[in-house]
């Protein structure tokens, strides 16, 4: 019982915690990956300074329903990006999607798509770069394995040799939970523990 007594002196703190930890690591959590973020109930990607409406359709599979980031179903996905800046109107802008080879996940950077060495082999997908002076890019590629993926935008300066870059993880065909089961048992262990400690079991038999 002194043992249990011990788990239950922790398990409130730690249950709190270890929920705030779930929250974070779940798909449908407000942290950022990368280049794309939620901010008011908007998805937005930030290329450097610039910034543009992000959305993700699946017409085939899931009609209308946007997406921010993670893509429910390995099949056709339609990305849109309503420009927030004139000035990316005026630049040459290209998309490219390459496979999650290394692993980086959620913190992917541009320094770990540089990193890759055979960065054609990891594409899945890429789009040339093309002026959008609309204010509207839109990129569609059609999924053939569940999996992680990474997402890479450019733009390049009209008149300047300098280049923009958004990197953003995503997973296709369901959620990428990683390590979240862990923490998902190790929840219940101390709650079992601190009611164990408080009497619960006792009461029950009552």
């Amino acid at each position: 019982m002194q043992l249990l007594s011990q788990i239950s002196s922790i398990g409130s703190g730690l249950s709190r915690l270890i929920l705030s930890v779930i929250f974070c690591l779940s798909p449908n959590g407000a942290a950022a990956h990368g280049g794309v973020a939620f901010e008011e109930d908007l998805c937005l990607i930030s290329i450097d300074f610039l910034q543009a409406h992000f959305t993700v359709y699946q017409p085939q599979t899931r009609a209308n329903r946007e997406y921010c980031e993670d893509i429910p179903d390995v099949s056709r996905a339609v990305f849109v990006m309503e420009y927030l800046h004139e000035f990316l109107q005026e630049m040459p802008v290209d998309f490219r999607i390459v496979r999650d080879i290394n692993e980086v996940g959620k913190y992917a950077r541009w320094e770990d798509v540089a990193a890759i060495t055979d960065l054609e082999a990891a594409t899945v997908y890429y789009d040339p770069p093309r002026i959008e002076p609309g204010g509207y890019y839109t990129a569609s590629y059609t999924f053939e394995e569940k999996g992680t993926y990474i997402g890479v935008v450019t733009a390049q300066h009209p008149t300047t040799d300098r280049v923009y870059n958004a990197v953003f993880y995503f997973q296709v065909g369901g959620a990428d939970w990683g390590t979240m089961p862990f923490f998902v048992i190790l929840l219940i262990l101390l709650q079992t523990g601190y009611w164990l400690s408080s009497g619960g079991l006792a009461r029950l038999r009552q």
